[in-house]
């Protein structure tokens, strides 16, 4: 199992920390661990929390995430920002929340990176950390492996994007529906998954069909036995598919399949070997849909 390690500060927000928290809970694979300075930990909300002092060992598969604090309140002492900088150093991720990004400024972990917070908190980020490029109007962004989100409950897209990274997009998309959440995306296009940008809508016929192209959109799936599972004609599917979505089934599976292709080749696989793990016969269809808006 992975660990993921919350690092929690005075006049903590409580779904800063509970959204990352309730999508990893639900997710299959994880442990939680919560460490602070001193306990028990303050909320901004009145609620105290237990945290241990004590940090676990952990792994390059680990995640370390710090929630964001009321603004004007929260500290870290300088052992834990050496510890949160040192974990990145031995190739784990680190991710923050709204204003849990400033935390990783001082672990100097910006300088030289693209990053987000809160709306309210861009411009002070920006000067604080004048080598940071810090990236507006975006919901998360990451960049090697330091992962920030903007205001609140953007944590939980940040927390189902490494869900969906680590796992693929149908765990994902299983963690959202248990949560009655759906993704919602703005930003550059690289940084939220496919499945993610497709899902913000409410019609459950959809989201059970998107579930069945999520699990295996590397295999044949005809729009028949789609629509058959779904308990719909293929031309209602068709039609409630392409109004929730913007897209067919069939370009929904495709842009799945794109996208993996892509993450294969980012990891050192060909072209022709990615587009034959996705499904498509040869590279040739892989290069033609690459090129498509």
């Amino acid at each position: 199992m992975s660990t993921v390690l919350f690092v929690l500060t005075p006049q903590v927000h409580l779904l800063d920390l509970a959204g990352p928290a309730q999508v990893f809970s639900t997710a299959p694979g994880y442990r939680l661990r919560y460490v602070a300075d001193e306990t028990p930990v303050p909320t901004w909300q009145g609620v105290p929390l237990g945290a241990d002092l004590a940090w676990p060992a952990l792994t390059a598969d680990d995640l370390l995430l710090v929630p964001g604090w009321r603004d004007g309140h929260g500290w870290f002492s300088a052992a834990t920002l050496s510890r949160i900088a040192g974990h990145h150093a031995r190739g784990g991720t680190v991710a923050s929340v709204c204003a849990g990004a400033d935390a990783l400024g001082r672990a100097g972990l910006l300088d030289g990176r693209r990053c987000t917070t809160h709306h309210d908190l861009q411009d002070r980020l920006a000067r604080r950390y004048p080598e940071a490029s810090v990236v507006r109007d975006v919901l998360y962004v990451c960049d090697d492996r330091v992962v920030t989100s903007a205001g609140i409950a953007s944590g939980i897209d940040l927390a189902l994007h490494l869900v969906a990274q680590r796992h693929g997009p149908a765990v994902a998309a299983r963690v959202a529906r248990e949560m009655v959440v759906y993704g919602r995306r703005n930003g550059d296009e690289r940084q939220h998954s496919v499945m993610l940008r497709h899902r913000a809508h409410l019609s459950d016929v959809v989201h059970r069909v998107q579930d069945r192209i999520d699990a295996d959109f590397a295999a044949p799936l005809p729009l028949a036995g789609l629509a058959a599972a779904a308990g719909v004609s293929e031309r209602t599917l068709t039609r409630l598919f392409t109004a929730a979505t913007g897209r067919t089934p069939l370009r929904y599976q495709q842009l799945l399949r794109v996208e993996r292709a892509e993450y294969l080749i980012g990891h050192g696989a060909t072209a022709e070997s990615a587009a034959r793990a996705v499904g498509f016969a040869d590279g040739r269809m892989l290069r033609r849909l690459r090129s498509r808006p």
